[in-house]
């Protein structure tokens, strides 16, 4: 890795960071970052009654994961740094220096990223995510959003792990373990036994 790498991923994460969340509400007067649940992501957005602003949040955040790699990988990438730009646009989403360093929960964003490094698992596994969360609703899980989130990346992570080796396993479960890190006050409530 060289410095032109290291600016690449930074880059990225610049990316990443960018407040989609935030920007969709502009003019609206509301700080996305102190209403609901203060997640600036898709579902907070919603919540607020506002939908289409919900969509763009969520176009915008899956849109930068994928763009990110699209506009700074290289043909001759090796497998490591592919993974690497793709991860630095979900720390910079998770942890945005535009927010002060905090940020969304990275679910679009590492779903944006998984498109373009594994298109075929990651569009395979997908479907797990609006069919749990349907099945949870009807069902009264407690944060059944979270429990979709976690097990459709973890989903994909392990098809990547199987179809398509150690390598670029170990950073699919990494990009999971970023997503249990932001779910953390999820999974504290879901053991709690509290309602999503």
């Amino acid at each position: 890795m060289d410095f032109f790498d290291i600016g690449r991923i930074l880059l990225s994460l610049l990316i990443g960071a960018i407040p989609f969340a935030v920007v969709s509400l502009w003019g609206t007067g509301i700080d996305i970052t102190q209403v609901g649940s203060k997640n600036p992501g898709f579902n907070n957005v919603l919540r607020m009654g506002f939908k289409l602003r919900a969509g763009i949040t969520l176009a915008g955040d899956v849109s930068k994961g994928f763009v990110a790699l699209v506009l700074l990988s290289r043909p001759e990438d090796s497998t490591t740094i592919l993974w690497l730009l793709g991860l630095a646009s979900v720390v910079g989403h998770c942890w945005s220096p535009f927010l002060g360093f905090k940020g969304g929960k990275g679910v679009a964003t590492t779903l944006g990223v998984l498109f373009y490094l594994v298109p075929l698992y990651t569009g395979a596994c997908v479907i797990l995510y609006p069919t749990l969360r349907m099945v949870g609703r009807r069902a009264g899980w407690a944060q059944e959003g979270a429990i979709a989130s976690l097990s459709t990346i973890f989903a994909i992570s392990m098809a990547v792990l199987f179809f398509q080796g150690v390598e670029s396993g170990i950073f699919a479960f990494f990009a999971w373990v970023l997503i249990v890190i932001r779910h953390s006050a999820n999974l504290r409530e879901l053991l709690a036994g509290g309602k999503s």
